[in-house]
C-alpha cells in the first residue's frame, strides 16, 4: 500500500472557495478559488479560476489564474489564461494558452 495520498474531485463537484491538499489532488471538477497542493493535476472538464501553487502540475481542461509550480506540464486539452512561474515547462500540441511565463531557478 503506498503512502501517497490523493484526494480526487470529480466532474459533478462545485467548490466556491479555496482548497488546500497536503499530498496530489486530482481535479475534474469547477472551482472558484484558489488551489495548494504538493500535486495538482487537472482533466477536460476542470474549469478552474483561481492560481494554483503547488510542485508539480499537469493540467488540462479550462483554467483562468496564475501558476505557481517547480514543474509543469500543459496537456493539450488545456485552455490557460494566465501567468506561469517555473522551473520547468512542457507544452502539447494542442493546447490554446494565452500565458505569460516565467522561469525561476
Amino acid at each position: 500500500m503506498s503512502d501517497e495520498k490523493i484526494s480526487t474531485l470529480l466532474s459533478d463537484v462545485f467548490i466556491d472557495g479555496d482548497l488546500v491538499e497536503k499530498d496530489k489532488i486530482v481535479i475534474d471538477a469547477k472551482i472558484n478559488g484558489d488551489i495548494k497542493a504538493t500535486e495538482i493535476e487537472t482533466y477536460t472538464n476542470s474549469n478552474i479560476t483561481g492560481n494554483i501553487k503547488s510542485k508539480n502540475a499537469s493540467l488540462g481542461g479550462k483554467i483562468i489564474g496564475n501558476i505557481n509550480s517547480e514543474k509543469i506540464s500543459i496537456k493539450k486539452t488545456a485552455d490557460i489564461n494566465g501567468i506561469l512561474n517555473q522551473k520547468t515547462l512542457s507544452i502539447e500540441e494542442g493546447s490554446k494558452l494565452k500565458i505569460k511565463t516565467e522561469t525561476y531557478k
